[in-house]
């Protein structure tokens, strides 16, 4: 019988590998068309893969906690009936070897002009390394001239404290920009010869390093989960790549609290779904970014690139503290039933760990609601490769100043804070302060007699 190849597919243009997590079949199971298979997890979200044909699981490729770059058969099926794969036999073509008659002047260059190369390149032989590392890390080091050494510096993020490819990228960024520098330490005998001793080069920042901290009696140590190394390493990443500054704007959303309030009842009766703030707020930044397009922008080394699309990423908290940020793609297309309709749904299918790999990339910008959990304002982290973030603040009865064609007076309304992060690399300011100051006057205007 025919057997076909389940590989790890393509889950975005910035996902090179996975994880396995976890085999959902064992070998000599039957397998259905599309019944998952097994469950991989990326730096940005757990996911399972199904399989493509009908048959029986006959071998596994790897085990749990493998590795896996997209595109590695990670399964065999074997496939009751006639079934072609798409790829062939390679065909090994028959190596000819040309002898070639040198002088010998010519042969001692080539061979001096070998032992140059084999001196000055590093041998990249990791069988008698403890630690694991991944086909990927292995390359990586091999192109940028990484040292095994330097290499078994590297704090890993990854399970076990594996070294992830996001961490070798950081390690190449910081030593290029001369933020890690090594050192040599010696090692040497009384009485050694000169040419005798040995010079291990280590990271300045492990031969200095502080003094480990221990618990006492008494207090739990909980290791990170593997997403919580993930946020962390993003976190510290994007606080190292951009110049944060922020703006903040105080908002009277008193017309959108009372037309909420009008509205919610009839709305959910007609759609069957609850109108919360959010779509309202993400109308908002849809608008003002359509009117300062310079905001939904990434910067790529020395060039910025400008989005086409509106893709607004939305902050979700999951049960287990954790947080993922589903996009709200083309936002500036969506109505507010529309937009209502989306939010709800990312945000219910986040809470359920139901989100696909394409439900959480290609964000543009990003909000999060800190509001929430009772936060008047926060300062934000930018979400790498975007350049900007707006925290919504929580909403508040405060008493305020009006301002009449009689006079002024006090009065009670309804206001919240808008505080926007943005990368002062590229945005100014200026063009930071009048974006968010379009979030907030686009909601002080809202029309209360406003039909949906």
């Amino acid at each position: 019988m025919p057997n076909f190849e389940l590989k790890l597919p393509q889950m975005g243009e910035s996902v090179a590998e996975a994880t396995l997590t976890t085999w959902l079949k064992e070998v000599g199971d039957t397998v259905e068309l599309d019944e998952a298979i097994f469950e991989i997890a990326t730096d940005k979200v757990d996911s399972e893969v199904p399989s493509e044909v009908e048959g029986k699981l006959v071998e596994k490729r790897f085990d749990v906690d493998d590795v896996i770059k997209v595109g590695e058969v990670v399964a065999v099926i074997e496939v009751d009936g006639a079934f072609e794969q798409s790829e062939g036999q390679v065909e090994i073509a028959p190596v000819v070897v040309e002898k070639n008659i040198e002088t010998p002047v010519a042969q001692i260059e080539k061979e001096l002009s070998i032992a140059k190369e084999t001196v000055a390149t590093p041998i990249y032989d990791l069988s008698n390394s403890e630690r694991f590392y991944s086909p990927l890390v292995k390359n990586i080091a091999k192109q940028e001239g990484i040292s095994i050494t330097e290499l078994d510096a590297i704090q890993g993020t990854g399970k076990e404290g594996r070294v992830t490819k996001n961490d070798i990228l950081a390690f190449i960024d910081n030593r290029s920009s001369g933020k890690i520098k090594f050192v040599e330490e010696i090692q040497v005998k009384p009485d050694m010869p000169r040419e005798e001793k040995t010079a291990v080069i280590k990271p300045v920042a492990e031969v200095l390093k502080s003094k480990k901290v221990e618990s006492v009696s008494g207090d739990e140590r909980i290791p990170l989960t593997r997403m919580g190394k993930l946020i962390a390493h993003h976190m510290v990443e994007s606080i190292s790549n951009s110049a944060h500054v922020q703006s903040f704007v105080e908002v009277d959303v008193t017309n959108v609290v009372n037309w909420r309030n009008k509205t919610k009842r009839s709305f959910e009766e007609r759609e069957g779904e609850k109108l919360t703030f959010t779509p309202i707020f993400m109308e908002a930044v849809a608008v003002a970014l359509k009117k300062y397009p310079m905001v939904n922008i990434s910067l790529d080394g020395d060039t910025v690139i400008k989005k086409r699309n509106i893709n607004i990423g939305m902050a979700a908290a999951l049960p287990d503290g954790n947080l993922i940020v589903p996009v709200i793609k083309n936002a500036d297309r969506l109505n507010l039933v529309g937009m209502a309709k989306t939010v709800n749904d990312l945000a219910n299918r986040a809470r359920n760990n139901q989100l696909k790999p394409d439900d959480i990339k290609d964000g543009t910008y990003t909000v999060t609601n800190v509001g929430t959990f009772g936060s008047i304002f926060g300062t934000p982290i930018i979400n790498q490769p975007q350049v900007g973030i707006l925290a919504l603040g929580a909403i508040r009865k405060m008493p305020s100043v009006i301002e009449t064609p009689e006079g002024d007076f006090i009065g009670v309304r309804s206001k919240m804070f808008l505080s926007h992060s943005y990368d002062h690399r590229v945005v100014n300011g200026a063009l930071g302060g009048m974006f968010v100051k379009a979030v907030a006057d686009y909601l002080e205007a809202w029309d209360v007699n406003r039909e949906i």
